[in-house]
Parts: structure tokens; C-alpha cells; sequence
């Protein structure tokens, strides 16, 4: 045999694509190892890696000219993920030496893995999106790094082999090794996962910030909570993905393979069951925030996929950075275009926000005077564009909690409770939308369906008129209150929206009503 293949695949975006791995002996006088097929640097290292792991591993290669070409060649290779298809490649052309591989045994698996120099098998990202790649192709088996063997097993329908070491690996395709695939009881995995160390009956007080957290994730709007330090903004906003509805099989995967790609994911934490909640910074950069790179990986806004984007102390992020959050909050998805190619990471996620209500932060404060002059409070409040405003549903203040609310023993419901009225609240919406795809809920529906589903009567017509005229509403701030109406009406399991619900979402115009100032 002077020629063979092995299936592998190489991440792109969040997806896997296909890769076959070719190496081909020739009797040309010169022994010498060529690889091409567009590899990134650490690709082009893997020979070295490769041929002192054959060594150590007490296995043999033939001593001719070799060529490995990562096919398709059109395609960048990165990483070190080929090590060991191409040392297995490279191996199985000298049979003689190192034992017969079993008939058929190359044809009906994928392999992925970084070799270290004594030949055993280290992790790599993105194993995911590879081991539901191979599933497609319609292979049987996927031979990966032992830490990363918990993470593939969640897919059904292929065999996952977890592999230590280089020899490992060509023992299984000889028969000579008795390694088992890799069992998981996948239902009972994912349950034992579903489970978070905090909940919201942890804060005390702050009844009206709950109730508007509450309104925000029944209908997936997106929220800015304005109050001075110390007021539990923070608390109250790290709780949130405890009452989001709890995650589906198919958005724990979709969720994971993000994770994955971005190299968070690991032996320990091999599956996210529960809703991410990220917490940039606020010297990220632009790309930290929306992702990319010469070779784009995911940024917080697609690591927060499924879950929530928190940003505290909204005005001292870059202008430019929260300008780029409008794309993703607008489609669901962000799109980055690099020299390597387009890349599509998926970013659908609710924002929640949290400032100060002045620089000095205690303008409105009933305990502390604040010291900044109406023009400072101006500036301030001009750091956060009027766009980016547009998107954000709901202001709610956050006031200091007082002495007696502090030492109550309880902080009032607990996460579950209120997860299931949420969830009651979502599913009614699943219903409503179920002929506009793309729409999953109240926040994405258009101008169109605004009309459509969230008509008033004539009581509460007359009640958001007057508002209008009285407290300066902006035009924009028309829809946010007829969409956190009908949120309202569904938490209450109102088929109509109610004058109550009216009023209710107008008292979350925080910052359309110009209270402080």
C-alpha cells in the first residue's frame, strides 16, 4: 500500500466541515515529508510533532518521500487537530512493521487530536461540531482525545472512542486494543446539569426591579436598570438566567458548540445544560465583543447564545464597541468577513444592562447628594447612542434597599416559581408566532405583527395617548410599550391587552420619561 485516507474535519464558524487526510509513499531517492492542502503554521508543525510521537510510540513510518494533503486544498487548515489522522496515515503505509489494520477499518471512522512528543493523544477545541460532522457523513466512529470523549458522546448515533495515547489509537484499528466506546446516560446527564448555585429569593427587596426582570424574560426584551452603586443591580442581573425557560436538548447543544469552538469547554465541563450568562469587561474591545480576529472565533455575543449579555456600567464601554452590539441584537447572528473566509456565529441573546444614574452615581439618591452638575449628567447620559437606546425595552429604576427588607429572611419567591410562570408565558408565544418563522417571542416581532397582536381598546388607547402627550414619549418608545404590553397580558394569561398592562409598561420608559435630569 503506497496510498491512504483518513477522515477528519476542520472547525469553520461554529460548524464542522469534512476533511480527508492523504498520505502517499513514493520510491523518489529522497526521503522527505511535504504537506499541503492550505495549512496555518501549527498545522505545518504537526510533521515534527508527528514523527517524534511515531518514534516514542515504538511504531514505524516507510522511509520514503512522503505527501499529506489535507484535502479539500481550498479550504485553511487550523490548529493541531490533525496530528493524529496524519500520524495514523503515515503508520498504516508500513503494515509490515507495525501490524495489519482491520479490513474496512479506516473507512468507517473519523479521528481528531493533538500528540504530544511521547505520543499520547491532548485535547482540542471544538470537538462538537467534528464528532456531529462525522455523524453526517454517515460514519460510525470517531476516535478523539480521552478529556474531550464525554463532551462528543453527547451525540447520538456514533461511536466515540476515547484515546490516550498514539498507539492506542492504531491498536483499535489493528485489533489489538479492547477499548470500549464511550457510554452516557444522555437524559440523565443533561438533568444533573440543569442546576444553578444561586437563586433570586438570595436578594432582598427590590420587588418592582424583580417584577420588570420578570416581564423581560417572558418576553425576551431587553433591559437597562438604572441605580446607584450598592443597590444589588449586579445581584439581580446574575440571577436572570435562573428564570429564563429551562434549555432544550437541541439549544444545550447549539450552546455548547460555541463553547467548544472558544476552547471553554473541558473534561469537567463537557455539556452546558444551563442558560450562559456572560459579563464582559468594560474595556473590552470591539472584537472581544462581537468576535473575529485574522481567524474569527466567537466574541461575548455569541458565547452569550441562548442566554444573557450583561453590561455593567454601560456608559464607560466604548462608543464604538456598543455600536457594533446593534447587528446582533437586530438579526439573531453575527457575520465577520477575514481574509480566511465569512464566518456566521449565531448570537441570540437578551441584553441587560446596568448604570449609574449620574457619574458620581447618587443623583435621586435619598441618603447621599450628588455632586454632578446637569450638564455632567448630560454628557453621561449621551455616551449610550440613541440606536442602541431604540433596542432596549424596558428602564427600570433600581433604588437602595432599606435596613428592615435587608433583614428579612427571605427574599420572596424563588427562581423556580417564578421560571415557571416565564415558561407559561413563552410557550403561549411559541403558539402566536408559530406561522411567522423567526419570530420566537414578543421582543422580535416587527411593526406588522405589533399591529397585529398587540391592539388595544379603546380605554387603553385613550391611557398610552395621553402618556404620550403628557410625558414626552419618543416615537420609538410607542412599540416597546405595546410589545411589553402584550408581555404583561401573557404573564397574566390575558388573551387582551389591558388598560393595567398599559400602565404598567409605562412605567418601564425610565429614561423616555426624564426623570432625572
Amino acid at each position: 500500500m503506497s496510498l491512504t485516507c483518513v477522515f477528519s474535519g476542520a472547525v469553520h464558524g461554529v460548524n464542522a466541515v469534512p476533511v480527508e487526510v492523504e498520505v502517499n509513499a513514493a520510491d523518489s531517492g529522497n526521503v522527505d515529508i511535504k504537506l499541503v492542502g492550505l495549512p496555518d503554521a501549527a498545522v505545518r508543525e504537526s510533521v515534527d510533532r508527528v514523527v517524534t510521537a511515531i518514534k516514542n510510540s515504538g511504531l514505524r513510518w516507510p522511509n520514503k518521500a512522503i505527501t499529506i494533503n489535507l484535502a479539500p486544498a481550498d479550504l485553511r487548515k487550523e490548529g493541531p487537530s490533525f496530528d493524529l489522522p496524519i500520524a495514523i496515515g503515515m503508520v498504516s503505509l508500513a503494515q509490515e512493521q507495525n501490524g495489519a489494520l482491520k479490513e474496512g477499518a479506516l473507512e468507517k471512522c473519523s479521528m481528531a487530536g493533538e500528540l504530544a512528543l511521547d505520543g499520547r493523544v491532548r485535547p482540542i477545541k471544538g470537538i462538537l461540531p467534528l464528532t456531529l460532522q462525522a455523524k453526517k457523513q454517515g460514519l460510525r466512529a470517531i476516535f478523539v482525545p480521552k478529556d474531550n470523549a464525554v463532551e462528543a458522546s453527547i451525540v447520538e448515533g456514533i461511536y466515540v472512542y476515547g484515546i490516550e495515547t498514539l498507539r492506542d489509537a492504531y491498536g483499535l484499528l489493528s485489533g489489538d486494543s479492547e477499548i470500549r466506546p464511550e457510554r452516557l446516560d444522555r437524559e440523565a446527564f443533561f438533568r444533573s446539569r440543569q442546576t444553578y448555585p444561586i437563586d433570586f429569593n438570595e436578594v432582598k427587596g427590590q420587588a418592582h426591579a424583580k417584577r420588570a426582570l420578570e416581564v423581560a424574560m417572558a418576553g425576551g426584551h431587553n433591559m437597562l436598570m438604572l441605580g446607584s452603586p450598592g443597590t444589588g443591580k449586579s445581584m439581580l442581573a446574575k440571577r436572570l438566567a435562573t428564570i429564563l425557560p429551562t434549555m432544550t436538548e437541541e439549544e444545550a447543544i447549539e450552546t455548547t458548540k460555541i463553547h467548544s469552538v472558544a476552547g471553554l469547554v473541558d473534561a469537567k465541563n463537557s455539556f452546558l445544560a444551563t442558560r450562559p450568562f456572560r459579563s464582559p469587561h468594560h474595556t473590552i474591545s470591539d472584537v472581544g465583543l462581537l468576535g473575529g480576529s485574522s481567524h474569527p472565533t466567537p466574541g461575548e455575543v455569541s458565547l452569550a447564545h441562548n442566554g444573557i449579555l450583561f453590561l455593567d456600567e454601560l456608559p464607560e464601554f466604548r462608543r464604538s464597541t456598543l455600536e457594533v452590539l446593534r447587528q446582533p441584537l437586530e438579526d439573531g447572528q453575527v457575520t465577520i468577513s477575514r481574509a480566511a473566509g465569512k464566518f456566521t456565529f449565531p448570537s441570540r441573546f437578551s441584553l441587560v444592562a446596568a448604570m449609574n444614574p449620574c457619574p458620581c452615581g447618587y443623583l435621586g439618591d435619598p441618603a447621599r447628594d450628588c455632586r454632578c452638575s446637569p450638564s455632567q449628567i448630560e454628557k453621561y447620559r449621551q455616551r449610550i447612542s440613541g440606536p442602541l437606546l431604540d433596542r432596549i425595552d424596558l428602564h427600570v429604576d433600581v433604588p437602595a434597599v432599606d435596613y428592615k427588607e435587608l433583614r428579612a429572611e427571605s427574599g420572596g419567591e424563588s427562581s423556580a416559581v417564578i421560571r415557571e410562570r416565564v415558561e407559561e408565558a413563552r410557550q403561549v408565544q411559541l403558539a402566536r408566532f408559530i406561522s411567522h418563522p423567526g419570530v420566537l417571542c414578543n421582543s422580535d416581532m416587527g411593526s406588522r405583527l405589533v399591529t397585529e397582536f398587540c391592539r388595544l381598546d379603546r380605554q387603553s388607547e385613550r391611557t398610552l395617548e395621553q402618556a404620550m402627550d403628557s410625558l414626552n414619549f419618543s416615537a420609538r418608545a410607542y412599540d416597546r410599550i405595546l410589545k411589553v404590553s402584550r408581555s404583561l397580558a401573557d404573564l397574566d394569561g390575558s388573551r387582551d391587552i389591558r388598560e393595567v398592562h398599559v400602565m404598567e409598561a409605562i412605567q418601564y420608559r425610565t429614561l423616555d420619561r426624564n426623570l432625572w435630569v
